[in-house]
């Protein structure tokens, strides 16, 4: 159908068009067309990824980069170093392994799982001490005792002290080291069985103590054989051996109340040509001898430890005693105090009829103890000595100072001294 109104239209446009072209000049060259730029694209067309990134979003990035990269440092640093010290601990416990397989003369090694078989589990705890517990066991047709090392307690030097020391030297008033376990992390050490347990349950009088008193001939006895325990130690190996820990807690008995010293762990070896060995301080308050406080330490300091255990022994109470009144707590300084108002009788164990029935003899193991207890090291006796005037063939010096206990200002600096080496197997003497 014919439209009117759509042909004007287009007629006119028609026209319009040819009088342009005919109208016109030639057309101009094409002027430079400069690409748009990200900037100026619209926003429907450019892309999202084109868009700058706020400040904020550029500071967060700066900052998290470094703490992650130190972060990633810090972690792998942490696991090398795990790493590296397992591999040093594991060389370690295989060197110490090594340094105990190649010592002449030590005693048998266990496995822990054969310890720990012996003991059922470690069961039967017989006691505990400053560096492990003591448990019963049985291994073939021999009752044993076990001494399981705690881990933060006795270290390498402790341990190697007692293996190599105890376990190369033999006497009858020795405890007998059977054995030992230094496998990983496990330290075991491995007595023969002392029936009758320390000497500590058998002197002290506690309301928690149903043991009888000892007669006065039984704690001669167990008096003769710490002198002869201790005078081995100390004249009669290759070299001078300090044990540094003398107390009744470390003297063990058998059934028949025969005594045994026990626990070298802070032994020292002492040469011969030395007067005197340069140590830390060690043992236990109370049995120290006063020349500790200028660590000019030799084999005396046993002597000094041997006179208050013989104290304890006649008077049947502990050295430091908190319960009792403050001037008897410790049981030296009054031991001062007696002797010089000529009262010794009063420090007699009044728990035992048999030891007031030897006031006389008592009084006179005193005045050997008080030998013992001088401040001075040089004028206390040799243990050889102490052996001889329990035995009778010799008499106790008389020339004794009455004072034994002395505070820190009486004491100057330690000289030039040399200190002491770990204990060997080859140090000491061959069995008796």
């Amino acid at each position: 159908m014919f439209n009117p109104i759509w042909f004007s239209a287009h007629h006119i446009m028609q026209c319009r068009c040819t009088k342009s072209t005919a109208d016109s000049p030639l057309p101009a060259p094409p002027a430079e067309v400069t690409p748009p730029t990200p900037s100026t694209l619209p926003a429907a067309i450019g892309p999202t990824s084109m868009k700058p990134n706020p400040p904020s979003v550029r500071r967060v990035v700066a900052i998290l980069a470094p703490v992650g990269g130190f972060i990633f440092l810090t972690i792998l640093f942490l696991v090398s170093f795990f790493i590296r010290k397992r591999r040093t601990q594991r060389q370690h416990g295989m060197e110490q392994e090594e340094e105990f397989g190649e010592l002449q003369g030590t005693p048998m090694r266990f496995t822990f799982q054969q310890l720990k078989a012996a003991t059922e589990q470690f069961k039967d705890k017989l006691g505990e001490g400053g560096f492990g517990s003591v448990f019963k066991g049985q291994f073939a047709d021999e009752r044993i005792a076990v001494k399981r090392l705690d881990r933060s307690g006795q270290g390498k030097t402790e341990f190697s002290a007692e293996v190599q020391t105890i376990g190369s030297i033999h006497h009858i008033n020795l405890v007998r080291l059977i054995g030992f376990c230094a496998e990983k992390s496990h330290r075991l050490l491995v007595y023969e069985y002392m029936p009758k347990e320390s000497l500590d349950r058998w002197i002290y009088c506690r309301h928690d103590n149903d043991a009888p008193p000892l007669h006065w001939s039984t704690r001669c006895k167990i008096i003769t054989h710490i002198a002869k325990g201790l005078t081995y130690l100390h004249e009669e190996c290759t070299k001078r051996i300090a044990h540094l820990d003398v107390k009744p807690q470390n003297i063990l008995l058998d059934d028949n109340f025969n005594a045994k010293l026990s626990d070298f762990g802070l032994c020292k070896l002492i040469d011969r040509d030395m007067s005197q060995v340069v140590t830390r301080m060690r043992g236990t308050p109370g049995y120290l001898a006063p020349e500790w406080l200028t660590s000019q330490i030799t084999e005396k300091a046993d002597v000094y430890s041997f006179g208050v255990v013989v104290m304890e022994i006649m008077s049947g109470r502990k050295n430091l005693d908190t319960s009792r009144s403050e001037e008897s707590i410790h049981l030296i300084t009054l031991l001062e105090e007696k002797v010089k108002s000529d009262r010794l009788v009063d420090l007699i164990d009044n728990n035992s009829t048999d030891m007031q029935a030897h006031k006389q003899d008592v009084i006179q193991m005193m005045m050997l103890a008080m030998w013992c207890l001088q401040i001075d090291c040089k004028r206390r006796p040799k243990m050889s000595e102490v052996v001889k005037v329990l035995e009778g063939a010799m008499n106790i010096d008389i020339n004794i100072d009455h004072h034994f206990v002395v505070n820190s200002a009486n004491f100057g600096s330690a000289g030039n001294v040399r200190s002491s080496a770990p204990p060997l197997a080859s140090d000491v003497s061959g069995p008796r």
